[in-house]
């Protein structure tokens, strides 16, 4: 029987508590690898103290002159923020595994176009049908970011959960990830603070992201840092780019592969290909000593969201 779409609203920031509680209950799953289920957050105005911090700590405030004030929202920020609407739906007993079974994988964000500091935001996710894979079944939520009426920001964020649901689907097109990095150009310890203050902008309190001891009891050495202020280290430490037609109006995409964790205050080193026609810049960053890259992305300036 097919069920009807679950619709989560909110009229402001969708609070942590209720969802983080319900994530630890007891209930009985569906297994439903395309469960109907939405959530939308309407008029959502950037507070100017958090967009300082969030540039501060993600490093992204390295990118423009310490001496202006930004006009427009950085590409992470609708990805950070409005993750709570992943949450609250990662976290509800409809959704068919529990979230602590869950990993974020794969993150694709396309900017359509600059999004003003002052502006009212429109959220909605909405889970976009499943598919089997080997070893177990991923999830790809997909989130818009509406202002005025126009679509302003998306994005596909894919989680996968180990288990058998039966023979694999076709592969997604987005599995395959860069392998040429290109040369090694910045290294530095990443920040070992601001780890519940970065919580509260994704609405992320996973003690995996906050605590050693508890992320030793999941089997890491160390806690982790959240891929969304990894990401920012990274882009904060990109070489800039020119769209084609050399507007800044022009859409901006970034794809990025999460392969591993980053633990807290590692040691890292960043490699960067890039290309001008098509400005593009490949990356890839590495933790510690491993010879892995935690994560590799694709920045790009393209004429069109396709």
């Amino acid at each position: 029987m097919k069920h009807a779409t679950l619709e989560l609203t909110y009229d402001h920031r969708p609070s942590a508590l209720p969802y983080m509680v319900r994530a630890v209950m007891p209930v009985r799953r569906r297994i439903d690898l395309s469960p109907p289920i939405s959530a939308n957050w309407r008029r959502h105005r950037p507070d100017p103290h958090d967009l300082a911090a969030f540039e501060r700590i993600t490093g992204l405030a390295t990118r423009r002159d310490p001496m202006t004030t930004p006009t427009t929202l950085p590409l992470l920020y609708p990805h950070t923020f409005g993750f709570r609407l992943a949450m609250a739906i990662l976290t509800h007993p409809r959704f068919p595994v529990p979230i602590w079974g869950v990993l974020q994988t794969r993150n694709h964000l396309v900017q359509h176009r600059p999004i003003a500091v002052g502006a009212a935001l429109d959220f909605e996710t909405r889970v976009r049908p499943g598919r089997v894979v080997p070893k177990g079944a991923e999830f790809d939520l997909h989130t818009t970011v509406h202002v005025d009426g126009t679509l302003a920001w998306e994005s596909v964020v894919t989680f996968f959960t180990r288990g058998r649901f039966g023979e694999p689907d076709a592969p997604s097109p987005h599995t395959r990830s860069p392998i040429e990095f290109g040369s090694r150009v910045a290294e530095w310890r990443m920040p070992d603070a601001d780890h519940v203050r970065f919580g509260r902008f994704t609405g992320d309190y996973n003690g995996i992201h906050l605590w050693d001891w508890y992320a030793r009891r999941m089997g890491f050495p160390r806690a982790l840092y959240h891929p969304q202020r990894v990401l920012g280290q990274c882009l904060g430490r990109l070489p800039g780019l020119t769209p084609r037609d050399g507007s800044a109006e022009a859409p901006l995409r970034l794809d990025a592969w999460i392969k591993g964790p980053v633990p807290h205050d590692s040691s890292v080193r960043l490699h960067v290909a890039t290309t001008i026609a098509p400005a593009t810049s490949t990356f890839a960053l590495f933790a510690d000593d491993e010879e892995r890259p935690a994560v590799v992305g694709r920045l790009h300036a393209t004429e069109s969201s396709s």
